[in-house]
Formats: structure tokens, C-alpha cells, sequence
């Protein structure tokens, strides 16, 4: 039987299919390819199967958490400025991985499967200990928010932040241990958690990025950017002056809404540059 190219060309599914098969797909006109720009550019295509089964492809709406940032920060270059410490050093991940390579090699020095036999008990002493310190560290672990300064904010700090600002910045970007999470105390004296006119402790904010940005008027602001899915934003309106007053003196609070949940909480230095 001869091919028709041109039934191959105009509707390439179909002549893949049985007729049976065809009954239950989107068949196009013989002028349009199914592949054509026309059809491409639309928002959503539908395929029905046999069983009436629909499958949707459409584009992913953009996170409305990327455009959250103030005014002040637009057109403004992002540095980094923070030098190398311990404190940007995970010791749960250090302690672990020495106890294990501790433990691997000593059980192969003991086996004679490594060089340094007359050191395998040595290393099988301290390398047990270490890996049990190192887990501890790493379960008890809380790592450190990311943190954006613009260029215009790292001029100022030095000058215009003042030490508590300063304290909170170093705080909550390096790892603690045993900490539930970031300002976990201020956090609690600021919704009072379980108490009357507060809020449950399941409900509290999370910190998730903070960020230093100079205001329109010229002063220095360390933004804290929090993730509370059950709260509103009346809920941080209303604790507005208890932001003010127990991370200053010195500052003033305002309260802005981000996208996704997420809440901002900036602090502004009253400090002239």
C-alpha cells in the first residue's frame, strides 16, 4: 500500500495510531501541524485519552517572595563582606565526618586491609567518641540564614547600626547549637507564647533571610524577613512597638507584607549618618 506523505505530514499522531486508537485523541486540520507556533504559544494544551484523562501543561507562576524587597533596596549592588570564621564552620559535620574516617581506618589498620596496625587501637578509641560528639552537634545543629547587603548598607553599618543590630546580624548568620531557632527568646517575649493575648508556640514565626538596605531617607535598616503560615499581618502590626523596644534603643519599627507567607520586620537605626 503506497504512503500518503501528506496524511504523514499533516497529522503525524494519528497515523501512528489504529483507528481505534485515533478515536480517542486531538486529531488537527490537515493545514495545521500539531507542533505549529500557533499551538505552542497557547497558555495550556489539553490531550484527552480513551478514558477521558486530561493532562495540563502550564507555566509555573514566579514566586512572589523574589519581589518582596523595599523601595530603598532598588538598583543597589549586593557585596559580600563577612571574612572566614569558625562560626561559618558547621562543627556537627567536622566532628562526624573525623569520627568516622577515624573509625574506617582503624578497623582496616586492625584488619591489616590499611598500613598502621599499631595505630588502630588508638584511632578506634577516639574516633568512636568523636563520631558520637560529632552527631550530637549535628542534631542539635541550627544553621544560619542567608543574609543580602547592598553596598550603600555596608558604608553605613559601621556607623549608623547600633550594637544590637550589629549582635543580631552576627547571631542569627553563624550555626548554633541547641538554639529551637533564631531569636528564639525575643521571639518569645514578643508573641508571648501560651500566654494570654499571645500565641501558640506551634504558630511562631520562622526566621528565613535577613537583609541590610538603607532607607529613602538616608538610615541604616536591618530587615528580618519571617515565614508564619498561620499568622496575619495584623499579628505583627499590633507587636510593632514591642519590636521597637526590645531590640532597641535607638530604632524604630515598621511592619511590610511580603509574598508566600512572609513577613517583614524592619529595623531602622535612628542614628544620622
Amino acid at each position: 500500500m503506497p504512503l500518503n506523505t501528506a496524511a504523514v505530514m499533516a497529522s503525524p499522531v494519528s497515523y501512528l495510531l489504529s483507528p481505534t486508537q485515533q478515536r480517542g485523541y486531538l486529531h488537527f486540520p490537515a493545514t495545521i501541524s500539531p507542533f505549529s507556533p500557533a499551538l505552542l504559544s497557547t497558555q495550556t494544551l489539553h490531550f484527552s485519552t480513551p478514558k477521558r484523562r486530561r493532562f495540563e501543561f502550564a507555566a509555573e507562576a514566579v514566586d512572589s517572595s523574589s519581589q518582596s524587597s523595599s523601595v530603598a533596596a532598588v538598583g543597589k549592588s549586593i557585596v559580600t563582606d563577612e571574612p572566614f570564621s569558625l562560626a561559618q564552620i558547621s562543627f556537627g559535620v567536622v566532628g562526624l565526618g573525623s569520627g568516622v574516617t577515624l573509625l574506617a581506618y582503624g578497623f582496616g589498620a586492625y584488619f591489616n586491609i590499611l598500613p598502621g596496625s599499631e595505630w588502630s587501637a588508638l584511632m578506634l578509641t577516639y574516633g568512636f567518641p568523636v563520631a558520637v560528639i560529632g552527631m550530637a552537634l549535628k542534631y542539635a545543629e541550627l544553621k544560619p540564614v542567608p543574609c543580602v547587603t547592598y553596598s550603600d548598607a555596608q558604608s553605613l553599618r559601621e556607623k549608623c547600626a547600633t550594637e544590637v543590630l550589629k549582635q543580631v546580624k552576627t547571631d542569627v548568620t553563624r550555626y548554633r547549637y541547641g538554639d529551637e531557632q533564631h531569636l528564639d527568646e525575643a521571639l518569645k517575649r514578643i508573641f508571648q507564647y501560651g500566654q494570654g493575648g499571645g500565641i501558640s508556640r506551634r504558630s511562631a514565626p520562622v526566621l528565613q533571610m535577613i537583609r541590610e538596605e538603607v532607607t529613602e531617607d538616608g538610615k541604616y535598616c536591618l530587615v528580618l524577613v519571617f515565614e508564619a503560615k498561620t499568622l496575619q499581618l495584623s499579628d505583627f502590626e499590633q507587636r510593632q512597638a514591642k519590636f521597637a523596644s526590645f531590640f532597641g534603643p535607638g530604632i524604630s519599627a515598621e511592619i511590610g507584607k511580603g509574598g508566600n507567607d512572609l513577613y517583614e520586620v524592619r529595623l531602622i537605626s535612628n542614628t544620622a549618618a
